[in-house]
């Protein structure tokens, strides 16, 4: 399966590349180097510390080399009145009767605890595309599914500011 991202978000994980590649690992291979010189590694907490911060910034780097070579390029225009990525879409919950705005991103930039939420989870699924007015019906599985009434859609422009997440 291949993550859906644009060339913004492959801008951002280059940066973030080659950050590691050249401040982080240097960082790390110097711990390590301090650590193994304090003598026996067997009880040396520091070494084993250092090996794993180590091993956990050469994992990053594979994953997001990973994720450019896999990853489908998506456009992040839409429509004047259409819902699209890095638009903020305000929509009504009928069953809790209240409003909430979301902002529609790519699955690597989605944030839920910061209302950034995936173009692939059923909500984004559900609002992608949508118009001011419109009733969508958001679809969590073949059994629940519920309507959420779409507002206001106000457009952004990705400055490339967000995030990407760490999963």
């Amino acid at each position: 399966m291949y993550d859906k991202i644009t060339v913004q978000d492959i801008k951002k994980m280059e940066e973030e590349i080659e950050h590691r590649k050249l401040v982080v690992r240097k960082e790390a291979l110097e711990d390590v180097k301090e650590a193994r010189a304090q003598g026996d590694l067997s009880e040396n907490f520091e070494y084993k510390a250092a090996k794993q911060y180590k091993n956990q910034n050469e994992s990053r780097i594979r994953y997001l080399e990973r994720m450019i070579k896999t990853a489908k390029i998506i456009s992040d225009e839409s429509q004047s009145d259409e819902a699209g990525l890095n638009n903020l879409v305000t929509v009504y919950l009928p069953e809790e009767k209240e409003e909430v705005t979301y902002k529609l991103v790519t699955t690597v930039r989605s944030n839920t605890l910061k209302g950034k939420i995936s173009i692939d989870s059923p909500l984004g699924k559900a609002l992608l595309h949508g118009k001011a007015g419109d009733t969508v019906k958001v679809k969590v599985n073949d059994t629940y599914s519920y309507d959420i009434i779409i507002r206001k859609i106000e457009k952004t422009m990705d400055d490339g500011t967000d995030e990407l997440s760490r999963y």
